[in-house]
């Protein structure tokens, strides 16, 4: 793994500990998107395994289990799932999916542990989904187990792009889970470079990509935040730009054209992903944007949401629930929300869109229950949007 050289360092010293059958220490992995945080979790848990499965004399059954936390993300999936990785025979003892306390749960998992005789290292990536999901109850069990176990041992390695959820967590969770922390920092515009050069050489044919290609794509990731992640898909649209153009080389062009195609890739995303009631705020703020043809405040914003929640009978959230969700837009870069005072009049928010509202429209429109009300309003195309009569 190029340039995460002191990162493997760090926590193989800090695991390496297993292979004697000691308990490593917690740790907490901290870095933003694209940073290497999993590749390098995963890296050293199959080495570990790896050294395991050569050692003799005082070295100790190593288990390395992995769970994605944004797909797995109850107190009950978790428990599960770590629990039905110790199992030989698929089928035989299964933990069911669903359908039992989580006690029952709990002990199941640690008479499997304890079976095992040795050290289970355990990957939880993006566990700041999993607290905001199901609070910090799983983090908690996992955390305080070693107490329980008798014949093995655990750590946890939480992995995360965001430091703040910590704060939130029980006083005696977040001391156990970061007692130890690494900090993932964003890579370096030289440093995509040496990533893209050697995925050019892997995937890419002689000739179809010079020096100038990589470094504009090392160059346009690293201008936003170091992520190696998206500096690849940066080469690899492109690629298919140039190969659904005929051409035989990528050029700069292709580039420019995959950093649009990126962009509005992750806004369809984000946009999706929203909850229904901050997926209507969103529409009410698009429908007003277009028939004001200038910034809005929250007043507007909520009289539109109003009507169209009452249109899907669904329940009106207040005046003040909105306003959160709008910052919430803020914060994901679709909207802007400057908060301004009106005088006597007290302070409001000034919104506008930040992203085209064609493609909030066609997002917005994917989804199940919005799509109809959308088909509802008079002129399907955006023009016709400034002329909706919502009442």
């Amino acid at each position: 793994l190029l340039h995460r050289e002191q990162e493997i360092d760090h926590l193989a010293a800090v695991l390496s500990t297993a292979l004697r059958g000691e308990t490593p220490s917690n740790v907490f992995v901290y870095g933003q998107t694209g940073t290497g945080k999993t590749a390098v979790a995963k890296y050293i848990g199959r080495e570990i395994e790896k050294i395991n499965r050569r050692g003799t004399g005082i070295m100790q059954r190593v288990s390395h289990i992995y769970i994605n936390c944004k797909i797995v993300n109850t107190t009950y999936g978790v428990l599960a799932n770590i629990g039905n990785s110790f199992i030989r025979n698929w089928g035989e003892d299964l933990i069911p999916f669903t359908g039992w306390p989580t006690e029952k749960v709990y002990e199941q998992l640690k008479r499997r542990i304890d079976e095992v005789n040795g050290v289970a290292i355990i990957f939880l990536d993006e566990v700041d989904q999993l607290f905001y999901n199901s609070g910090d109850d799983v983090l908690y069990y996992l955390s305080s187990m070693n107490s329980d176990l008798s014949e093995a041992k655990i750590s946890l390695i939480g992995i995360s792009n965001d430091l703040r959820f910590t704060e939130l967590l029980n006083p005696k969770v977040r001391s156990r889970l970061g007692e130890e922390r690494i900090t993932f920092k964003p890579y370096k515009a030289s440093q995509l470079y040496d990533i893209l050069v050697d995925r050019a050489e892997s995937a890419l044919k002689p000739g179809t990509w010079d020096d100038g290609v990589i470094r504009l794509c090392s160059a346009l990731a690293a201008e936003e935040n170091g992520d190696a992640r998206k500096a690849i898909d940066l080469l690899r649209i492109a690629a298919e730009i140039t190969d659904r153009d005929g051409a035989s080389r990528i050029g700069e062009e292709h580039v420019r054209r995959a950093t649009v195609q990126i962009e509005r890739d992750v806004v369809s995303e984000v946009i999706s992903d929203l909850p229904l009631q901050q997926k209507l705020v969103l529409l009410a703020i698009t429908i007003e944007n277009l028939a004001a043809g200038e910034k809005l405040i929250t007043g507007e914003v909520y009289r539109t949401y109003n009507i169209l929640a009452r249109r899907l009978n669904m329940n009106v959230l207040t005046q003040r629930s909105i306003s959160g969700m709008v910052s919430e837009l803020d914060m994901l870069g679709i909207i802007t929300a400057k908060l301004i005072s009106k005088g006597r009049y007290g302070r409001t928010k000034e919104i506008a869109l930040a992203v085209d509202p064609k493609l909030v429209r066609n997002v917005l429109q994917n989804d199940q229950i919005l799509s109809e009300l959308i088909g509802t309003l008079k002129g399907k195309a955006l023009d016709g949007w400034k002329q909706i009569s919502l009442i």
